[in-house]
């Protein structure tokens, strides 16, 4: 999003400050609508195709005590009950501590594909059997405490949260309950080598269970990615493992790969694969693969995406496909 204006909001900002006996406080706003065309596969019945989602994101900063101390409020469907929120505290060379309540803004999900793509990843949009995480790593965002500090080049981005995992799935936030303890974290450098971005995950998310057989267990989630940038052209790799530890549970082994290509200054295209093998469902193996096509002119961007799956989740013979057209608005 861009920032479309720096706006006086002299109530919001006179709370903040008489709360936390900030010298100053700046408030910005920043504003997005995508529009969009939808369409399934031909066993769905999607109903009206056409729909937009709009957002818009308030962030202010200042210092507090010496520290300087940031805060993030987003909100999104026209404000239909989906908010989320951060607040952060800058400790210099010590790094910065942050409570998250459902931003995304560290851990181990911070890297859950970055295989490279002209718009969506190659699973946006399809289907997947309730519960399944589909090889992508992530514990939730919803009440967490994340340390992020960069040493030497490597950025370090670690997360605690009093809850259980909830699946990965784009632009939602996770936590269900349970009175474990999940934590996860991210490294990644981008340092090594002209172009190039490396990065590994691994965390320990609780399940969501409180009783019983498997209670409080966890699950091990691992992932590791490297990408490479060169003239017009990225590529990158990626493969992950989750370990369920639930009773019956599916372990998941992802290996995905992506290449892009900036053909003129604002047009990019793009062509993913990823493989998830199932333990579950005897070692089934489920491929998905998306091509993206992207057009940006200043604030506006139009997108294209299709992205198709086979033994969708696991399930032999349940395919799935999704195509969307976007227009995109920043404010």
């Amino acid at each position: 999003m861009n920032n479309f204006k720096k706006i006086g909001l002299s109530a919001l900002a006179g709370s903040l400050a008489a709360f936390t006996t900030a010298n100053a406080v700046d408030m910005s706003v920043a504003g997005s609508a995508k529009i969009t065309y939808k369409n399934g596969d031909t066993t769905e019945v999607t109903g009206n195709p056409f729909g937009m989602n709009t957002s818009l994101a308030f962030s202010g900063s200042g210092d507090v005590n010496g520290y300087e101390t940031s805060m993030l409020v987003t909100s999104a469907d026209q404000f239909g009950g989906m908010s989320s929120a951060s607040v952060t505290v800058d400790l210099g060379d010590m790094g910065k501590i942050s409570f998250d309540q459902g931003v995304g803004i560290g851990g181990i999900s911070t890297i859950d594909d970055k295989t490279p793509s002209a718009n969506e990843e190659v699973w946006d949009g399809l289907d997947a059997i309730t519960g399944d995480s589909n090889g992508l790593v992530g514990g939730g965002n919803n009440g967490a405490f994340v340390y992020s500090n960069t040493i030497m080049g490597s950025s370090f981005s670690g997360q605690v949260t009093k809850g259980a995992s909830a699946a990965s799935s784009d632009d939602a936030v996770g936590g269900e309950g349970s009175t474990g303890t999940s934590w996860d974290f991210a490294l990644t450098n981008a340092s090594l080598a002209e172009g190039m971005n490396v990065g590994i995950g691994y965390g320990e998310i609780a399940n969501a269970k409180t009783a019983g057989q498997n209670a409080d267990s966890e699950s091990g989630h691992m992932t590791a990615f490297v990408t490479y940038s060169v003239g017009m052209v990225t590529v990158g790799a990626q493969l992950s493992e989750v370990e369920d530890g639930t009773a019956g549970g599916d372990n998941e082994s992802a290996q995905g790969w992506g290449v892009a290509l900036n053909l003129m200054e604002g047009l990019s295209v793009s062509y993913g694969e990823r493989e998830i093998e199932h333990q579950k469902f005897g070692l089934t193996t489920e491929d998905q693969e998306g091509i993206a096509v992207a057009y940006t002119m200043g604030a506006a961007k139009i997108a294209f995406q299709n992205n198709e799956s086979t033994s969708n989740g696991g399930t032999t013979g349940t395919n799935d496909e999704s195509t969307e057209i976007a227009l995109s608005l920043s404010f």
